[in-house]
């Protein structure tokens, strides 16, 4: 591994924990007026520069991923269930459905499955904002990057829409990493991933949209418009998250995605200094042990070590 992709490594890393907090205090807010863009963290539900669920749930796959590689997913399960009996500060409704049921003794298929039965139409980004770790894990095999970013998702989020968005954003994230420009390995990523002509029409015309008409949701399609918008329309990672974020509704949700993939656009040199020093999170949940960016640079370095998938 060269230096080069090691930073685009820890600047993905690092960048998901940065967006998903810089965003945390926007979170369910309005639009901000676009003279007006929130660009300091600042104190929300939770103190300034602090991780959320979307993180929180990206570190249990990371480490999931760094125990059993392909991914198991009964371990990531078991994993997503320990993390919900420690009361985290919020969940998504989706998610917290699956993982209720899975902890009352289902198998999380059938849980994923009875769920996805009682709202069929049910596409949130909450597979999405945690699915970086499988694009660092695999950062060097994209067919296995590809299975463990279906596999994952399966775990909580069975929504053809989901999966297709954790492919196409992880397959980007792959792209970028070696240094292909953001138009270019967009156009790149639609030839290798395959989505349905709904989703398309979002990827294909997402870089275009007005800013007033982005919505910014928790619908799987809206924040994949959303990162994508903000990724091509801009020339840093601090602008690409600022943009995202500052949408509001989802916005730490918005701000993770798009903080992955800026962040392997950028390098983690081109995440703002004030914003890394800032970034704090305790993990696990209640547990009394708090990350820094040192630790997520180190989960980094860990997740993506060469030769890891002979070793364990």
């Amino acid at each position: 591994m060269g230096e080069i992709i090691r930073q685009r490594i820890r600047g993905c890393v690092v960048g998901a924990a940065v967006g998903d907090a810089l965003g945390m205090p926007l979170e369910f807010g309005p639009r901000r007026p676009a003279d007006a863009l929130v660009r300091e963290m600042a104190t929300g539900r939770l103190p300034a520069g602090s991780i959320t669920d979307d993180t929180e749930m990206a570190l249990a796959l990371a480490l999931s991923l760094l125990e059993i590689r392909p991914l198991d997913t009964n371990d990531l399960a078991q994993r997503f269930m320990a993390w919900l009996q420690a009361r985290p500060h919020d969940i998504g409704l989706h998610t917290r459905l699956v993982l209720l049921r899975v902890a009352e003794g289902e198998p999380w298929e059938e849980a994923v499955e009875a769920v996805q039965k009682d709202n069929p139409d049910s596409a949130g980004n909450g597979s999405l904002m945690r699915a970086w770790p499988a694009a660092v894990a695999h950062w060097d095999n994209l067919d296995d990057l590809l299975i463990d970013s279906w596999r994952q998702s399966r775990v909580t989020h069975a929504h053809p829409d989901c999966l297709t968005a954790c492919a196409f954003s992880n397959v980007l994230i792959y792209h970028l990493l070696r240094g292909m420009p953001v138009d270019t390995a967009l156009i790149t990523t639609s030839s290798i991933v395959r989505t349905s002509d709904a989703m398309w029409d979002v990827i294909k015309t997402a870089a275009y949209r007005d800013r007033e008409e982005l919505v910014n949701s928790g619908w799987v399609r809206h924040t994949l418009e959303t990162a994508i918008w903000a990724l091509l329309n801009t020339q840093s990672f601090e602008e690409a998250v600022v943009q995202a974020v500052n949408l509001g509704n989802d916005a730490d949700t918005s701000g993770a995605v798009v903080g992955a993939l800026a962040g392997a656009a950028y390098g983690l040199d081109g995440i703002p200094k004030r914003w890394r020093e800032a970034l704090q999170g305790e993990w696990p949940v209640r547990s009394g042990e708090y990350w820094g960016v040192t630790e997520f640079i180190r989960l980094a370095d860990r997740l993506a070590e060469p030769g890891r998938h002979e070793q364990l």
